[in-house]
């Protein structure tokens, strides 16, 4: 407690918003009473304040990332460290709140300054506290629920571009989960996406179980590498000591990591691949490994969007990604693509609490589209084709219409219903190689004669052979 009354002056030098100061404790100890991640209080010689976070310490030098800038600061200011980590507020109250990426409100709402507190980037779960995988996350999006089912503890990300329109379909999923708290986590957002998100949330009548942390284009880097961790730590605590179903909601991993590169610039780090540092993948994977399904408590799910730079997934944000996450969605030109998406933990639940026609629906359905592709490219070569072929281009273009657009919500069941009733309005039911039990269950009869009906109308009304 006294120690953190103790000011030190002697600042070395201000690079960037890195600022670094010589620190020798009462006692004689290099450093003194730094500990790495601990808050410090800097004060400018205009009594300005500002907080600042121990990121480097070497020696009795100690190295600061200053919230706010340093721009107008003088090395003649004076640091006081904290005693203590980055917080987070954790109530029932902040349900419904928005968040800077130092935890400030930014709604102007009731002061929140009396709550519980809690410390952010804590260890990871103990494994013997964490149970396998085993409930579903409806998001009522055919290409999720049908074909890469999102799983309770999960932690996939959203790869794709610029351009792309992940941010909507983000608050989608947000809005549509049957989760019990959503915490949104934004980073780097220009105003735009930041109040589509917070729109999105009040229109659709969930905001009051969601809570924002957002970090604005225009906001200090390094709050950037904190929203993920005040993000993280709420949603653990709703988990744990009230038993919830978290979704966490992070965007942008990659603006995450360019502020990783950002600082680690500053800091004379040497960079690894393409600028970022070499212990990017142990970033992000304390972040992803978060996710967790408690035994005995609730859940912890991440669902994150991570950019790829030229659409290049060997990246080194999308690639290192690749490596933690179980799985990805892969959005682009405003469809999720079925042969680039995958989610490694769906057969934990698909036919198990789904129904039991789900997997054969989901591999049959997938066969014949990449079927109907092979078809459409014989098309576009003017191969001949067979009544076949020409069946599976228009179930392709059925599929792309009924399944691939994100826009399309429906609930599981009915996106089971509406894929027999694809397959029935292009296929007979020799031709799906399915069970025979499924398929007397669950092929709509009545569609099939409709087409038969259609295709026989079609061949009389054709004009006959002239003699």
């Amino acid at each position: 407690m006294i120690e953190s009354l103790v000011r030190y002056s002697r600042v070395l030098e201000i690079v960037g918003d890195i600022l670094r100061v010589r620190v020798v404790g009462s006692d004689g100890e290099a450093g003194g009473p730094a500990r790495f991640g601990d808050l410090a209080l800097v004060e400018n010689i205009d009594e300005r304040q500002s907080l600042a976070q121990v990121i480097g310490l070497e020696r009795d030098v100690v190295t600061l990332q200053v919230f706010a800038g340093t721009k107008g600061l003088s090395t003649r200011c004076t640091v006081r460290f904290l005693g203590h980590p980055m917080q987070a507020t954790y109530s029932e109250n902040i349900l419904g709140r928005v968040f800077n990426g130092v935890g400030r409100p930014l709604d102007g709402g009731p002061d929140l300054s009396a709550d519980t507190k809690v410390e952010i980037a804590g260890p990871p779960v103990n494994p013997m506290r964490r149970l396998l995988a085993s409930r579903m996350i409806r998001t009522d999006v055919p290409m999720i629920d049908v074909f890469n089912t999102l799983v309770e503890s999960q932690k996939i990300p959203i790869f794709s571009v610029s351009g792309e329109p992940y941010n909507n379909f983000l608050a989608r999923i947000g809005i549509q989960a049957d989760a019990d708290v959503v915490v949104f986590g934004g980073m780097g957002l220009i105003f735009d996406d930041y109040h589509l998100f917070r729109s999105a949330f009040e229109d659709a009548g969930v905001f009051g179980r969601t809570v924002m942390f957002v970090n604005q284009a225009s906001d200090p880097v390094i709050e950037r590498l904190l929203v993920p961790d005040m993000a993280l730590a709420v949603a653990e605590r709703f988990a744990v000591e009230e038993s919830k179903r978290v979704l966490v909601l992070l965007t942008d991993m990659t603006a995450f990591a360019d502020a990783l590169k950002e600082i680690g610039v500053a800091m004379d780090q040497v960079p690894s691949n393409r600028g970022y540092m070499g212990d990017l993948y142990s970033q992000l994977a304390r972040r992803y490994e978060k996710a967790c399904d408690f035994k005995g408590a609730g859940s912890v799910t991440i669902l994150s969007v991570t950019t790829m730079p030229g659409d290049d997934v060997t990246h080194p944000v999308p690639d290192n990604t690749g490596y933690i996450t179980e799985g990805q969605f892969y959005l682009h030109e405003g469809v999720l693509d079925p042969f680039g998406s995958l989610s490694r933990l769906k057969q934990h639940v698909i036919g198990k609490v789904t129904r039991e026609d789900h997997a054969q629906v989901m591999n049959t359905m997938i066969r014949l589209y990449s079927a109907a592709r092979d078809a459409h490219q014989k098309k576009s070569m003017a191969f001949e084709l067979t009544a076949f072929d020409e069946r599976l281009l228009v179930f392709g273009d059925l599929f792309k219409e009924r399944f691939m657009n994100i826009n399309v919500s429906l609930p599981l069941e009915d996106a089971l219903d509406l894929c027999w009733r694809t397959l029935a309005e292009c296929f007979d039911p020799e031709e799906l190689l399915m069970k025979e039990a499924l398929v007397d269950k669950y092929f709509p009869q009545d569609v099939r004669k409709q087409r038969q009906g259609a295709e026989q109308d079609a061949q009389n009304s054709e004009p006959g052979e002239v003699a």
